[in-house]
C-alpha cells in the first residue's frame, strides 16, 4: 500500500501543477505560448520567401481551388458549392463535398486582406503552423503543465509527417486540420474533469471546425476522440475510494451517463454547427463522380508504406509511388519516436492515474501506423474494416493520428515529475536542450522548391491547361457517362488568349449551346437563343421557338440544385418552373431546357436543395442557441 500511496501523492501532485499553474493564467499572457510560437517561426520561414510552390503535389489545386471559390465570391455566393470552371467549364459541385473551411480563411484574405492569390494561400499554411502549436500548447498545459506543453507542441509542428504535408503535399485542408485535432481532445477532456459551457462550446466549434476542414481527417479522428471519451469517462467519471468499488453496476453507469452529458451536447452542437456542409454532402454524394480521386495511382493498394521508411532519412519533392521508392519521404521522426518512447516508459510506473490516457495514445499511434504499412494490407480488403480503412484513400494518411499521438507522448518528456522540481514550468537548460534537440532534428527538412507554373500566369487559360494536366481536376456528375477530355468552353478561353495575349481573359458570357440552329425565324421551325444576363451560377436568356419541342443546351453538366423559370419579362418574376432534362444523347448529362412555343425568357439559377436549406437552418439555429446559452453562463448562471 506504500507504494500505491506514493503513486497517488505523485499523481494529485501532477494534476496540482498543471491545475495551479495553467488554469489560473490566460492563454494570451502565458509567456510560454509566445515562446512556442517564436520556435515555430522556423516551420512558417519558408512560405516568406519570394515565388510559390507550383510543384509541390497540390500546391497548384488550392490556387485554383481559391480561384473559383473567388469567382463565386465575387457573384454574391457567400457559401459556395458549385465550381462553374472544372471540368473544362462544364461545372463540378467541389465545395459541396469538400470541406470550405480553409479556402474561406483564404478568400478572407484574398479579398479583405488584397493579398495574391500565392499570397494568402501561403499566408493560410503559415496561419495552420502557429495555429496547431497553440493547439496543442493549450491542450497539454491544462494536462501536464508549461513545459511540457512548450515540447508537446513544437514536436507536432516539426514532425515529419507534418512537415511533408505542407512543403511537400502541400495539402491545405489536412494541414489546417491539425489545428482542430488537439482543440477536440482537450474540449472533451474538460467536458468530463470540469464540464462548463465553455468546454462544450469548446468540443462543438473544434469538431465543426475540422468536419468543415476536412471530412477525411474527421473520419480518421473520430475513432480515436471516442476512444479517449471512453478512457477519461471510466476514469474519472467512476466514483473514487476504496468503499466503491463494490457499487453496483447501475450505480457507475449511472455516474457515467451524468460525466457522459457535456460531452453528448458538446457533439450535438458540433454537428449542428457543421449541418449547413455535411447534410448535403451525404445526401447528395451520390449524384457525383469521384471514380478519378480513387482509381489509377491514387488505389490504396499501391500506396502502403514499408517498415523501412519509418525510419529512413529519404526525403523529397515527388510523389507516392507504388512500391518502397516513393520519391517523398515517410518518416515518423528518430526524435519524437525516443522522446515518446522514453517517456512513455518513465512515466508508466510514476502516474497511475493518467496511465490509461497514455495507453490510450501509444496504442492508437501504433495502431494508425502499422495500419499504414505494407503488412496491414490484408486488413484492407477484410469485410467491415476496409470501408473504414479506406476512408483515408491513402493508407500513409493513418499517419496524420500517429503524429498527434506521438507528439503528446514525446511531449511527455517534459513532465514536471521528470523535470527538476525546483525548475517546474520555468525556463531552463533543460528545457532548451529539449527544445534545440526537436527543432533541430527537422531542420534539415525547412524547405520548399520555389518554381513558376508551368501552365501560366493564374486565369481561366491557365487552369483549363492545368486540368487537362491533371485527371483528379476532371470530376463530374453522375449523370455524365463519359469524362470529356476537354470542351468548347476551355478553348474558348484558349484562343482568346491567343487573341488578346497582354489582356487578362473574362469568363465566358454565356453558357448556352450556340450550335443549335442559330438565328432562324422561320415560323413553325425556326429556333433562336440569345443571353441577356449571366454570371457563375445564373443565366437569363430570350428565345424564339417556332416549335413546341424545342430545348436549350446549356454547357453545364446537371446537378441537383439548378433551376429554371419561365419568366413573365424581361429580368421578370417567374411564371412557372421548367423541366430540366439531363441530355439525353451524347455522353456529357448536359442541362437541357424544353421551352414553350413562342417567345420568352428563362432564367437558369443554382439553388439550395431541401438539403441545403435544411442545413443552413440547423447550423443557424445551433450557432443562435449556442451564443444564447453563452450569454446566459456570462451573465445569468453565477
Amino acid at each position: 500500500m506504500g507504494a500505491a500511496n506514493v503513486a497517488l501523492d505523485s499523481a494529485n501532485s501532477h494534476n496540482q501543477v498543471a491545475h495551479t499553474d495553467a488554469n489560473r493564467r490566460p492563454l494570451w499572457r502565458d509567456g510560454f505560448l509566445w515562446l512556442t510560437l517564436c520556435f515555430s517561426l522556423f516551420a512558417v520561414a519558408p512560405f516568406l520567401q519570394p515565388g510559390y510552390f507550383w510543384s509541390a503535389n497540390d500546391a497548384r489545386h488550392h490556387i485554383y481551388f481559391l480561384f473559383e471559390f473567388n469567382r463565386l465570391w465575387q457573384d454574391g455566393v457567400w457559401w459556395p458549392r458549385w465550381s462553374p470552371d472544372f471540368t473544362f467549364g462544364y461545372g463540378y459541385p467541389f465545395f459541396n463535398i469538400y470541406g470550405p473551411f480553409s479556402h474561406f480563411v483564404a478568400e478572407l484574405l484574398l479579398y479583405y486582406g488584397k493579398l495574391s492569390y500565392t499570397g494568402a494561400i501561403k499566408s493560410v499554411f503559415g496561419l495552420s503552423i502557429l495555429g496547431s502549436a497553440t493547439a496543442m500548447y493549450a491542450y497539454m498545459r491544462t494536462w501536464t503543465g508549461r513545459q511540457a506543453a512548450l515540447c508537446a507542441a513544437l514536436v507536432y509542428v516539426y514532425a515529419p509527417y507534418h512537415l511533408l504535408n505542407l512543403y511537400v503535399r502541400a495539402n491545405l485542408a489536412e494541414s489546417m486540420a491539425f489545428v482542430w485535432l488537439p482543440l477536440a481532445l482537450w474540449a472533451v477532456r474538460q467536458c468530463i474533469l470540469q464540464p462548463s459551457y465553455a468546454a462544450i462550446a469548446g468540443l462543438a466549434v473544434s469538431v465543426a471546425g475540422l468536419l468543415l476542414t476536412s471530412q477525411l481527417v474527421t473520419l480518421l479522428f473520430l475513432p480515436l476522440l471516442g476512444v479517449y471519451f471512453l478512457v477519461l469517462l471510466v476514469q474519472y467519471g467512476t466514483p473514487d475510494g476504496t468503499q466503491d468499488l463494490m457499487l453496483p453496476l447501475w450505480v457507475r453507469f449511472g455516474a457515467w451517463a451524468r460525466r457522459a452529458l457535456a460531452p453528448a451536447l458538446g457533439m450535438a452542437a458540433a454537428m449542428g454547427l457543421s449541418c449547413i456542409f455535411w447534410l448535403p454532402m451525404v445526401l447528395e454524394y451520390g449524384d457525383v463522380r469521384v471514380d478519378q480521386w480513387y482509381d489509377g495511382r491514387y488505389d490504396f493498394r499501391g500506396n502502403f508504406v514499408y517498415f523501412f521508411q519509418l525510419f529512413s532519412p529519404q526525403w523529397g519533392f515527388g510523389i507516392s509511388k507504388q512500391g518502397p521508392d516513393d520519391t517523398i519521404g515517410f518518416q515518423l521522426g528518430a526524435v519524437p519516436l525516443i522522446l515518446a518512447a522514453v517517456a512513455f516508459i518513465l512515466l508508466w510506473r510514476r502516474l497511475p492515474k493518467i496511465r490509461w490516457e497514455l495507453a490510450c495514445f501509444g496504442l492508437a499511434g501504433a495502431t494508425t501506423a502499422i495500419l499504414a504499412l505494407q503488412i496491414a494490407a490484408p486488413l484492407w480488403d477484410a469485410p467491415l474494416i476496409s470501408a473504414i480503412l479506406r476512408s483515408a484513400q491513402f493508407p500513409w494518411r493513418w499517419f496524420t493520428i500517429a503524429t498527434l499521438c506521438l507528439s503528446i507522448l514525446a511531449g511527455m518528456i517534459a513532465h514536471p515529475l521528470l523535470m527538476l522540481n525546483q525548475a517546474r514550468n520555468r525556463l531552463t537548460p533543460q528545457l532548451l536542450a529539449l527544445v534545440a534537440v526537436i527543432v533541430l532534428g527537422s531542420y534539415p527538412l525547412l524547405h520548399i522548391e520555389i518554381s513558376e507554373p508551368v501552365e501560366g500566369p493564374i486565369g481561366l487559360p491557365a487552369l483549363m491547361r492545368f486540368q487537362r494536366s491533371s485527371d483528379e481536376m476532371t470530376g463530374s456528375t453522375r449523370w455524365v457517362k463519359e469524362v470529356p477530355m476537354w470542351g468548347p468552353i476551355a478553348q474558348s478561353y484558349i484562343d482568346e488568349e491567343r487573341a488578346h495575349p497582354d489582356s487578362p481573359v473574362a469568363p465566358i458570357r454565356s453558357m448556352v449551346d450556340y450550335d443549335d440552329d442559330l438565328m432562324d425565324y422561320t415560323p413553325g421551325t425556326g429556333f433562336v437563343v440569345d443571353s441577356v444576363a449571366h454570371n457563375s451560377v445564373m443565366e437569363e436568356v430570350w428565345y424564339f421557338s417556332g416549335q413546341a419541342d424545342r430545348r436549350i443546351i446549356f454547357n453545364q453538366f446537371y446537378y441537383p440544385g439548378w433551376t429554371a423559370y419561365l419568366l413573365d419579362g424581361k429580368h421578370g418574376s417567374p411564371v412557372r418552373t421548367l423541366e430540366i432534362i439531363p441530355e439525353e444523347t451524347g455522353t456529357l448529362g448536359r442541362m437541357t431546357v424544353p421551352v414553350p412555343q413562342g417567345e420568352g425568357y428563362v432564367l437558369l439559377r443554382f439553388e439550395d436543395t431541401p438539403p441545403r436549406t435544411a442545413g443552413k437552418i440547423v447550423s443557424a439555429l445551433t450557432a443562435f442557441l449556442l451564443i444564447l446559452a453563452g450569454l446566459w453562463s456570462s451573465f445569468f448562471a453565477r
